[in-house]
């Protein structure tokens, strides 16, 4: 067995040898697929124009950005990369390589072919394992991405258009972006040139470590144009070790709806800073309910480990071992707070809440408002235990408009006052002072947020 392993990390006479070490471990996987999984079938993302364009994904594809994956030949043959990460055999690649195979080849960079076998594969953070049998397997060893700073040398090796094997050099671009893609992200953005048939290959630093999966690219055309995303290891390392564990994910679960804090609601919530994750929602029964967490909540510490947003937060909670002991700091009602409690296992189904950052620059205008009767309700996707106004009518341009609210929100608190009715909501309009910031509670296609916007 050989540990894929660079003598030396200087670059000044290019990067060579980190090629020579790594390049062995990433591999060629051709999976035959059913067929009908091509991109005419990929469902539109509302909202969004129509060049955004996913390649081939499952059936359950979260929507249709500007990100492609791997192409998928008439046939039913798709085609990726993958990376071998132990000297047993296991491979890292996507889910939307794998996905709906019924068989798995593995060429190696030696032109070595092995019949792989799926051990598990994960849509929500689009990676599945395989395995293959097989001696002298040459691997790499697993980075740590959060050591990563932008600007920082990265090589993709991978498949792209099924040439095998190719390298392409770039820089760390940004960290912790998050596309809409799946329902975990973290992507680590890059130059480096990645195309159709990169997927599942290797993201390596200068020390020839895995530091990511190359997963999407951002374009208008389909190929390159300079914005590569790959799945950071601190994801890829843990989903890795629990699909060959367990043949499953295993994710710690808190039971909160979140959202990113911006200045308005740092001064509503009177935050120092605009940092943190907001609690919008508390599952009943959930651990963040016994630990005592309320709507309205600050999230700023986690197991003593600041929290800058959301999506942090989200990483933080579910790489939790289910069982372990918690600690939360929060901030509420201008003082800091820390609460205890056990996480458990994410259970399986359960909504993830969305992060969303409305404009907090904007007016309250042009709105048109009714009850929310059960059935609405019941067509918007929330459920009966909601009480409102949804907001049936909005003005083009009005000021209404640009505060983000959108048709099928429902307004259930103005400044904390509930609001149960129509009259409720021309009431709590009415007595608004002019020229100040106000708060607004709302649901949005169940999910909660808040919203801040000035009248």
């Amino acid at each position: 067995m050989t540990q894929a392993h660079p003598s030396d990390t200087a670059v000044g006479r290019g990067f060579a040898h980190i090629v020579k070490a790594v390049r062995p471990a990433v591999v060629n996987i051709t999976a035959s697929k059913v067929m009908g999984t091509g991109l005419s079938d990929a469902p539109d993302l509302p909202g969004l124009p129509d060049w955004f364009k996913f390649g081939p994904r499952d059936k359950h594809s979260y929507g249709t950005p500007p990100f492609s994956n791997p192409w998928q030949e008439p046939r039913g043959k798709g085609m990726g990369s993958g990376v071998i990460v132990s000297p047993k055999g296991y491979v890292v690649t996507n889910h939307h390589v794998v996905d709906g195979a019924k068989t798995v080849t593995v060429a190696l960079l030696d032109k070595r072919e092995f019949t792989g076998s799926i051990v598990g594969s994960d849509p929500q953070t689009d990676l599945a394992v395989i395995k293959i049998q097989g001696d002298n397997l040459p691997f790499i060893a697993w980075g740590n991405s959060s050591q990563l700073e932008v600007g920082d040398y990265v090589l993709a090796i991978g498949s792209p258009f099924g040439l095998r094997s190719t390298v392409t050099q770039g820089i760390v671009s940004a960290k912790g972006r998050g596309v809409g893609i799946t329902q975990y992200e973290d992507f680590i953005q890059t130059d480096a040139a990645i195309n159709p048939g990169n997927s599942g290959g290797a993201l390596v630093n200068m020390h020839g470590e895995l530091v990511g999966i190359n997963t999407a690219i951002l374009s208008r055309t389909g190929g390159y144009q300079g914005i590569g995303l790959a799945i950071p290891a601190s994801i890829g390392q843990h989903v890795y070790a629990s699909l060959v564990s367990t043949g499953k994910v295993t994710r710690g679960f808190l039971g909160v709806g979140i959202q990113a804090v911006t200045p308005e609601l740092a001064k509503s919530f009177h935050l120092d800073r605009p940092d943190g994750a907001i609690v919008t929602e508390v599952r009943d029964a959930s651990p963040a309910d016994q630990a005592g967490l309320r709507r309205g909540d600050t999230i700023i510490g986690y197991q003593d480990q600041p929290i800058a947003g959301p999506r942090e937060l989200q990483r933080a909670v579910t790489t939790t071992p289910v069982g372990t002991k918690a600690t939360i700091t929060v901030m509420r009602d201008g003082t800091e707070q820390v609460l205890r409690t056990t996480i458990v296992e994410h259970p399986v189904g359960q909504r993830v809440a969305a992060s969303q950052q409305p404009d907090s620059e904007s007016r309250l205008a042009g709105l048109t408002v009714e009850d929310l009767t059960p059935r609405t309700a019941k067509q918007l996707g929330i459920g009966g235990h909601v009480a409102g106004v949804v907001v049936t009518d909005i003005r083009a341009g009005s000021q209404a408009e640009q505060a983000g609210l959108v048709q099928g929100d429902v307004i259930r608190e103005i400044n904390h006052t509930p609001v149960e009715s129509s009259q409720d909501f021309r009431q709590a309009v009415n007595a608004l002072p002019k020229e100040q910031t106000i708060l607004l509670f709302i649901n949005r296609q169940g999910t909660s947020l808040f919203l801040t916007v000035k009248v």
